[in-house]
């Protein structure tokens, strides 16, 4: 299958066919599976024989959906969790002991922020954050007790951009793990291993699954990190449910098809909002004014789906232009067929204070709008009659 185009691999891969030699794969919903024979269920539980025991360790579902991920990111193994940031959190208490210290660049998903800054130093581990614009600070941050390089790319909410290869190179220079938060880009767009990664993360819950339907995440990389992650999953219980994997296998046979009209669609749009004379900055990855276009081309196939800009007028301006919004959807999702837009500054990242939302590039007229699928000048029209009102 690995000398196969991605969408091929998508469609194509198959773990599991019962007696019946069904062409979709089935669900498999079951908690546990059965043994012929007490020497057989012996030898699967000291795991001398590798096949499915419980599906809180794993099924025929999960399976395929990991093996599809892994053949798409080029990883060598992975395992699937309940929800992106169930992904994020048992790949950090895996690998992470008291004592152990991190650097993260300081733009990251809040709930990712909260966990780095609220519930990690409850167990002794601490995390400096990096500048989104100034990768060479990360030396000076590094510790004799740093393990983990963290970073997202494209980041959320503002769409900034990292350079993978140069993080990649500090870290095998300093001997860190590197992991990149993949959520934006999709393994179709953008594949961190290349540049160096050790790990990627994504919540599957946004592109991957594409249509606003279930909760997932997925961890994959070197297989020897991945066992360490297994082995804590195993144990806590962060599972996919075997009907999860199922839808989100299935929508990764669309994948790159969706992703082509998304990231077309959004392309449009921040176009639209460039031209416009209530917006006062625009960041879209594939648009030459972004400060990191020449890397978003290089690490990236397309600039992907979500468009940030900021309206002129702050947090009162950003307010009344969602309360403006009529064919699109308020939500604090992204990822979906349907055109989503959100405040940040007074949502998702509210818990943060000011200043940290500054600091990460946040303003208080920031929106952030996840392009969906529907005909691009609908989209377009709804946005120029939501800030014809401000």
């Amino acid at each position: 299958m690995g000398n196969k185009n991605f969408e091929t691999n998508a469609i194509r891969t198959q773990t599991e066919r019962s007696q019946f030699s069904e062409h979709s794969t089935p669900l498999y919903l079951t908690s546990s599976f059965v043994f012929e024979d007490a020497e057989e269920m012996r030898a699967s539980f000291s795991e001398e024989k590798q096949r499915n025991v419980y599906s809180r360790y794993a099924n025929p579902n999960t399976s395929e959906f990991i093996e599809k991920i892994c053949q798409m990111e080029g990883a060598e193994a992975g395992h699937a969790f309940a929800s992106g940031m169930s992904a994020v959190f048992s790949t950090f208490a895996a690998l992470l002991n008291a004592g152990d210290h991190m650097v993260s660049v300081r733009s990251v998903f809040g709930s990712t922020h909260g966990l780095f800054t609220k519930f990690l130093p409850k167990w002794n581990i601490n995390t400096s954050y990096f500048d989104i614009n100034d990768i060479e600070s990360v030396a000076q941050l590094i510790q004799p007790n740093t393990k983990i390089l963290y970073a997202e790319s494209p980041t959320n909410p503002a769409v900034d951009i990292l350079d993978l290869e140069r993080l990649g190179e500090i870290t095998k220079q300093h001997n860190l793990i590197l992991v990149i938060d993949n959520c934006f880009a999709t393994p179709y767009l953008q594949n961190p291993i290349k540049f160096g990664a050790d790990l990627v993360i994504h919540s599957a819950t946004k592109l991957i699954d594409g249509q606003g339907r279930v909760l997932g995440g997925i961890t994959v990389g070197r297989a020897d990190l991945i066992r360490e992650i297994y082995l804590f999953s195993r144990n806590t219980g962060p599972a996919l449910s075997p009907f999860n994997a199922w839808v989100l296998s299935k929508s990764l046979e669309t994948l790159a098809v969706r992703v082509d009209k998304h990231c077309e669609n959004a392309m449009k749009v921040a176009e639209f909002l460039e031209s416009h004379a209530k917006i006062n900055v625009v960041k879209y990855p594939f648009l030459k004014s972004h400060p990191n276009y020449k890397i978003a081309k290089k690490q990236m196939k397309l600039g992907g789906n979500v468009v940030a800009f900021e309206v002129k007028g702050g947090i009162d301006a950003g307010r009344q232009f969602l309360d403006g919004i009529k064919l699109c959807s308020l939500s604090a999702n992204l990822g979906d067929t349907r055109t989503i837009v959100t405040h940040p500054a007074s949502t998702t990242h509210s818990k943060l204070s000011e200043e940290d939302r500054m600091e990460v590039g946040i303003s208080d007229g920031l929106v952030r709008i996840s392009v969906g699928l529907e005909a691009v000048e609908d989209v377009i029209n709804d946005l120029k009659q939501a800030l014809s009102q401000l």
